[in-house]
């Protein structure tokens, strides 16, 4: 008798599994195609990104080859690096950028400055890099700022919890310098030189500028 009633029960679930699949069947089926289609998108963004990123070490390792040919027009290279930079995913693309404007200082310092400028106030670029950017603006542009300006924009960057603090420090002093405020200079190149903080190069400089200023 069990039996029976086990057949009868198998039944009556075989038949709401079928109502089920009838009214929800397409449903499920687009739900299963959606998910599968994730996954294959996700695993192919995840190829195209590692294809991207090799492309971008290719085109930065060739550039920084030529940049490091004996004579080498370091314009076409910063055009190179620039180029490589177009393409490249965030951190290749940060790199190339600082590359490009660093070969630009000397041979057109003001275009350097300006990409300086730009990796500055880049918000998709990170903050350690974008501090970067605005010390190396303010040291590059020690010649054709105003020393005025270069100790105020790196004024907020002048704390110890900033990476770049010690040389940011370096160059207001000599921003004071140029202005002709030699105290001042002296002050920060004092508190400078006694920093057990400041890596040893910086507490060097610090100290052989105070020992031309008289210090």
């Amino acid at each position: 008798m069990s039996d029976i009633f086990d057949e009868v029960d198998e039944d009556l679930r075989a038949d709401r599994a079928q109502r089920f699949l009838k009214r929800y069947g397409t449903w499920i089926g687009a739900a299963m195609l959606l998910v599968v289609a994730g996954v294959a998108g996700l695993q192919g963004w995840r190829w195209y990104e590692d294809r991207q990123a090799v492309k971008a070490a290719d085109s930065f390792l060739a550039a920084s080859a030529a940049s490091a040919v004996p004579n080498a027009d370091a314009k076409a290279v910063a055009a190179q690096f620039s180029a490589a930079a177009a393409q490249a995913p965030a951190g290749y693309r940060t790199l190339a950028r600082l590359r490009a404007a660093a070969l630009l200082v000397g041979p057109d310092t003001s275009a350097a400055l300006a990409q300086y400028d730009q990796l500055a106030k880049d918000t998709a670029v990170e903050p350690l890099y974008r501090d970067l950017a605005t010390l190396l603006w303010g040291l590059h542009g020690l010649g054709s700022l105003e020393p005025a300006q270069v100790e105020s924009r790196l004024a907020p960057l002048a704390v110890p919890g900033n990476p770049w603090h010690a040389s940011v420090r370096e160059v207001r002093a000599l921003a004071a310098l140029q202005r002709g405020d030699a105290a001042a200079a002296r002050q920060g190149l004092e508190a400078l030189a006694n920093d057990l903080t400041a890596p040893q190069g910086v507490r060097e400089r610090a100290g052989r500028l105070l020992t031309g200023l008289g210090g």
